[in-house]
């Protein structure tokens, strides 16, 4: 396992590009590692026109590439890529997304939306139509990497910011500690405006990636009458419930 959040953004793909030529010859010395997941592809292998990219893709094999911007990932890479999954809300959105940018004719999907659990699995190398397939729950209890979330500091793009409705704020919140203590310090109709809007629970959803915490701050959300203060106390004692207070430095998450 290579971990790579010490390095700042902009120097993971110089670095990734780096490395993979090394990996490839332990492969071919030892026959490991049969598979290498590449999570957050799209930080690693940008579309950058980095030449040696270019001539790495040509070598890549038993490669699995995780991301949720499949269009910024270097199109020589995508064009590798023999089966798709596509999960969350939109599976067909991210299908599409990704036949653009290799510039092919997505197939047809019947669906919209998927139910929890389920993936769409598409053998693009054999010209298959998509399946839907029904993912096998885990026998363990998952626990997502909490002290990263409450203290870290995620990438812009998956932040939280405070603008409220007239859109004259833009306060970041890269980790939910920041979240806590900006929400205490923002403005009531701030506040109440991204409450309304549900825009909390969303962000817990879909970047925290915790529903149990995004079903809890939804239900608060959906209380009619609820005053800024109170599912402001509400709201954090939910998060403090579940994650770990910080207790001092910083951390960055990719």
């Amino acid at each position: 396992m290579v971990n790579l959040t010490g390095l700042p953004l902009q120097d993971r793909p110089s670095f990734f590009i780096s490395l993979l030529p090394r990996l490839q010859e332990l492969r071919a010395r030892t026959g490991r590692p049969h598979w290498m997941l590449i999570d957050e592809t799209h930080h690693l292998l940008p579309v950058d026109g980095n030449p040696r990219t270019l001539i790495l893709a040509k070598e890549l094999a038993g490669m699995i590439y995780v991301t949720v911007h499949p269009d910024q990932i270097e199109s020589s890479i995508l064009e590798t890529v023999t089966i798709l999954f596509a999960l969350g809300k939109s599976p067909g959105n991210t299908i599409n997304t990704y036949c653009t940018a290799v510039g092919q004719t997505a197939p047809a999907l019947d669906l919209s939306e998927l139910e929890p659990g389920r993936a769409i699995m598409w053998d693009r190398a054999a010209q298959l139509p998509p399946v839907v397939l029904e993912i096998a729950r885990s026998t363990i209890e998952r626990r997502r990497h909490r002290r990263k979330y409450a203290e870290g500091e995620l990438p812009a793009d998956r932040s939280f910011y405070f603008t409220g409705g007239s859109g004259r704020f833009n306060l970041r919140a890269q980790n939910l500690f920041l979240f806590m203590q900006l929400g205490e310090g923002v403005d009531d109709a701030t506040w109440m405006h991204h409450l309304q809007a549900h825009d909390y629970s969303t962000w817990v959803r879909d970047v925290i990636k915790d529903e149990t915490l995004a079903r809890t701050i939804h239900g608060i959300e959906a209380q009619s009458g609820l005053s800024a203060s109170e599912s402001r106390r509400v709201i954090r004692a939910a998060i403090e419930a579940r994650y770990t207070v910080p207790t001092g430095g910083n951390e960055t998450i990719d």
